[in-house]
């Protein structure tokens, strides 16, 4: 087990500037709310304390963190709480999100390798925003919020 990986907390900042790790519940939600309500890009993955192979990659999305302090990054467990992300399917884990402003321009699990999130996080972050999914949102109305956009409004 990578000791950097977070059991089962609340809460907690990381010593990584803009990376925030979170286990997903009720009486947090609203540190959820915040962060996706950011204009900026945020990354977060969404995955669970069980998974073997969150673990492994926690040592790289901590890396792929450091590389990009301009924006902000979110290791969310939602083992316990899947039903507050809204709309989104989550069916594997670890399932990287990224998202600027209330607009998802990618959503999908990924594999362990570093080079490979990196090259994900920049073609997204220099993907022309009539190219992302049109009203594809991280947070659902009823989930977290009443938050509408358009495609174009990245």
């Amino acid at each position: 087990m990578n000791h950097l990986y977070p059991s089962r907390v609340s809460r907690t900042r990381c010593k990584i500037p803009r990376m925030l790790i979170l286990t997903l519940d009720n009486d947090n939600r609203h540190e959820l709310t915040d962060i996706l309500a950011a204009d900026g890009w945020i990354v977060a993955c969404l995955c669970a304390a069980w998974c073997g192979s969150c673990r492994e990659y926690f040592a790289n999305f901590t890396a792929l963190a450091q590389r990009h302090p301009q924006v902000q990054f979110a290791w969310i467990d939602i083992e316990d709480q899947a039903d507050l992300i809204g709309d989104l399917d989550v069916d594997n884990f670890p399932t990287l999100l990224i998202q600027r402003g209330d607009v998802v321009t990618f959503l999908g699990p990924v594999e362990m390798d570093l080079r490979l999130a990196e090259r994900v996080l920049q073609a997204q972050m220099t993907k022309s925003p009539m190219n992302c999914w049109p009203k594809r949102m991280a947070a659902s109305s009823d989930a977290i919020g009443n938050r509408t956009a358009t495609c174009c409004d990245a």
